[in-house]
């Protein structure tokens, strides 16, 4: 290739940047963190629309990755889709084997967490305090080799504390002032936003757009977020003086409340052992931005039945007590049941247990295995539900029962 002017696109955050006397294998670094060898994959036709420059960081020939961080390449998964769920079952657990380094026990917390990632879903965590929710998010972000940002929510948080704010400043060549925008943290690709109900909703509601829409607007200009994107948020139970509970409306953006409890005997020993003495070795990353991407797609591309959707679309049907054919004890606890999202999230969830686990398609039992994380947050009772001791698990775990295939 010549050294005359090119667009290259960066693989994380999709932005164009228009450059001069680029070579094949190049490195560069992205303004979103990401780091990548210019080749046939990041070449592009197009308009220039970047709004912030490239950084070289030095020449180099085009190499593969090392085989031992990443076992996949991006340009074949979807093209042979029965290998890629091979390899991503196997990715799967490499991830485990290197998270277990650190964090002891909480299988199913984990399981829950990286389903909800490869669904392009995001988590809220429920747990009290010591239960290595914040390192848990942490981790998993080293597995993947991600941009990883942490907010922590107070009561004086702002929102552009979180999207980013304009600054004026001084061009040295021209002299003319500007406003420049400069990104808040939520640019990155996993973000953790430790005790979320901890900030008022104005606050919270800055996250909202970001969570939907993958995309923070500023005075009249809209910035996308990188890809891949997710929000890992924390929540602590007992904590009610002083809080602000999430509204219903970013309740629903969550695909996953996922309850962290206590740890058992055994685990707890292990943990008591294992971080009492030295710093923990650094994790191996397994898997690269790109290969993400594509395995997010490959999720999508999962076969669904009409009869495994026909049962996730009864399930949360059920949980309404508007419906004349809900169960009775539906329409004496429950005040709001769950919506369409719902159903939506059970699909996504089960297509992404699928290919987690070296299967390609779905059946009605993985949609009852995410059933209690995609519906407890979903489903509001009444007060005649909280006076007799009822729990959304509780209601849940009946409707399965009841609600056959």
């Amino acid at each position: 290739m010549s050294e005359s002017k090119i667009i290259i696109k960066c693989l994380a955050c999709n932005h164009l940047y228009e450059l001069a006397n680029l070579k094949t294998g190049q490195l560069v670094k992205c303004p979103c963190g990401v780091e990548f060898n210019v080749g046939p994959e990041n070449l592009v036709a197009g308009q220039f629309t970047g709004d912030s420059p490239v950084e070289l960081l030095q020449m180099q020939p085009q190499k593969k990755q090392n085989t031992n961080n990443s076992d996949n390449s991006s340009l074949d998964i979807l093209r042979d889709p029965v290998q890629a769920v091979k390899q991503l079952a196997a990715v799967k657990q490499k991830m485990i084997s290197e998270i277990s380094k650190i964090i002891v026990g909480q299988d199913e917390v984990i399981d829950q967490i990286i389903t909800a990632f490869f669904a392009r879903g995001h988590c809220l965590l429920l747990g009290v305090p010591g239960l290595a929710k914040t390192l848990m998010v942490h981790c998993l972000s080293q597995t993947m080799n991600l941009v990883f940002q942490r907010i922590q929510f107070t009561p004086d948080l702002m929102p552009t504390d979180i999207t980013g704010t304009n600054i004026l400043e001084e061009d040295p060549q021209t002299g003319k002032r500007k406003f420049i925008f400069h990104k808040g943290p939520v640019f990155c690709n996993i973000l953790l936003a430790d005790e979320i109900n901890r900030t008022p909703p104005k606050t919270q509601a800055a996250l909202l757009e970001a969570m939907q829409e993958h995309h923070v607007t500023s005075v009249g200009r809209s910035f996308p977020l990188p890809n891949p994107f997710c929000v890992l948020a924390t929540q602590n139970p007992l904590e009610q003086e002083g809080t602000y509970p999430l509204p219903e409306a970013q309740l629903d953006r969550f695909l996953f409340l996922v309850k962290v409890d206590y740890p058992n005997l055994e685990h707890e020993r292990q943990i008591l052992l294992s971080t009492t003495g030295e710093d923990p070795e650094d994790l191996t990353p397994v898997i690269d931005i790109p290969s993400v991407i594509s395995y997010q797609k490959l999720v999508r591309n999962v076969p669904v039945s009409e009869h495994v959707a026909n049962f996730a679309a009864r399930l949360a049907r059920a949980t309404r007590p508007q419906n004349e054919d809900c169960p009775e004890f539906i329409k004496k606890w429950v005040r709001y049941g769950s919506g369409p999202r719902a159903g939506q999230a059970l699909i996504l969830a089960a297509k992404a247990h699928a290919v987690l686990n070296g299967k390609y398609n779905i059946c009605c039992d993985d949609i009852r295995r995410y059933a209690l994380p995609v519906m407890r947050h979903r489903i509001f009772l009444n007060f005649a539900a909280v006076g007799e001791g009822i729990d959304a698990d509780t209601i849940i775990n009946r409707l399965l029962t009841d609600i056959k295939e």
